[in-house]
């Protein structure tokens, strides 16, 4: 199906078996099976041509999400910054987030920070622990959705630090196949809350309170917010949110479309925001051979698949 059409906008519907059964089985027949089906080798990452530019679009709307591996690779973080933005502008990805940690060219580096002085310090993706499944943004309001994101390795680990990738649309399966009051449930507008967060600066991060599926009922795209985290999150008090959630978890523990990958350099992901998490690592003790990768967040979609 493609994205856009009243066919597409009645599959998420529950009263609708007919058409989602029959999405159901187009979107589980193509599913990948390896990580090595979603790879793309780009050229230029500048100028991605034609045939490059339809193979991602292509993945994107069959699994929201594509690897790519750029032939030309250099650890120059300018030349890495500058490439990466042409290559999401070039996917139709401009409005991106206005993340604290964002440079004007809207990119974060995702490295190992120590220094306590620096914005990023001490919050999980600047460390080498492990990051629990969790679609980005989860703790933004339903203004500032984040929509589709990016990832760019310009260095990896020498060890561990490797992601794991579902499609939420997958997952969206898993549990309406199990039970459809999932899909009620999860779908409630206060079934997930982030309390607010105060920086140090002491400004605010207001509470966000929202679905986990939420879906746009003209185009047919479903958004996912998500997060596995323990801490500071607080569940709708629902059993059938709690029988829900567990059932997730265990979904993403051993379900055989899971994808794992380790990117090397000059490679990453493109997608639109798919759950994902990443294994702890170990890096060499000088800093600028540590891992190092380069994140995008924006409020659209990748284009082709609106």
């Amino acid at each position: 199906m493609k994205p856009g059409t009243k066919e597409q906008a009645a599959i998420f519907r529950l009263d609708r078996d007919d058409d989602y059964l029959r999405w159901r089985e187009e979107k589980l027949s193509n599913a990948p099976l390896s990580a090595d089906r979603l790879f793309v080798e780009i050229k230029d990452m500048n100028s991605p041509d034609e045939a490059e530019t339809d193979k991602i679009i292509a993945l994107c709307r069959q699994t929201n999400m594509a690897l790519y591996a750029c032939n030309r690779t250099c650890d120059d973080e300018a030349l890495v910054r500058a490439g990466t933005q042409s290559f999401n502008a070039h996917f139709g990805l401009h409005r991106f987030e206005d993340h604290r940690s964002m440079t004007p060219d809207g990119l974060v580096s995702i490295e190992v920070v120590n220094n306590s002085h620096e914005g990023r310090a001490g919050f999980i993706p600047y460390t080498n622990k492990p990051i629990s499944w969790h679609t980005d943004g989860y703790y933004n309001p339903t203004a500032r959705r984040i929509k589709a994101m990016t990832l760019h390795c310009v260095r990896p680990a020498r060890e561990g630090g490797v992601n794991e990738l579902f499609d939420p649309e997958i997952a969206y399966i898993r549990l309406r196949d199990e039970n459809p009051d999932f899909i009620r449930a999860l779908s409630h507008r206060r079934a997930l809350t982030i309390p607010a967060f105060v920086e140090k600066d002491g400004t605010t991060r207001p509470q966000s309170v929202g679905p986990v599926f939420t879906w746009d009922r003209y185009t047919g795209n479903l958004h996912m917010r998500f997060t596995d985290r323990k801490r500071n999150i607080e569940w709708a008090d629902n059993e059938t949110i709690r029988e829900a959630v567990a059932f997730l978890r265990n979904v993403l523990a051993t379900d055989e479309l899971v994808l794992k990958y380790k990117m090397e350099a000059g490679q990453g992901i493109i997608c639109n925001n798919v759950l994902h998490n990443r294994s702890a690592f170990q890096d060499d003790s000088s800093k600028d051979k540590g891992r190092l990768l380069m994140r995008a967040r924006y409020l659209d979609r990748i284009e082709g698949t609106c």
